[in-house]
């Protein structure tokens, strides 16, 4: 009895090294999905900064020309400016009253729909 005994005791304690090394390789991999999707994440940040940026100093630089060309078109110091500026408050006036929360809740929603469910690469046993 006592080599039947000693036998199982190796089988368990042989299927519980198996099972830890299973946990931490499922653990490993869990890991270095989070980086991979935090690498993806940081890299998608930092160009959507950069072309926010250019867009940004573009807008500027549109907008001073075209004040410029309008005091000049205007013979005016200044209401080509103010042209420009009056443009810029009624597109805000705009997305402040006209455009509703929900527009870009379903930009969002297509954007990220089941996201979480596409990018995970394991197979699915069903």
């Amino acid at each position: 009895m006592a080599i039947q005994d000693n036998g199982t005791r190796e089988k368990s304690n042989n299927l519980i090294e198996h099972l830890m090394g299973y946990i931490d390789t499922r653990i490993d991999i869990i890991r270095l999905e989070i980086q991979e999707k935090l690498k993806a994440t940081f890299v998608s940040l930092i160009h959507v900064v950069l072309l926010g940026i250019i867009a940004f100093m573009c807008v500027i630089f549109v907008s001073i020309f075209l004040g410029l060309l309008l005091n000049e078109l205007l013979d005016s110091t200044f209401w080509g400016f103010g042209i420009v500026a009056l443009f810029y408050i009624i597109l805000l006036i705009i997305l402040i009253v006209g455009l509703d929360k929900k527009v870009f809740e379903g930009v969002a929603d297509k954007a990220f729909d089941n996201t979480i469910y596409k990018s995970d690469k394991r197979e699915k046993k069903i």
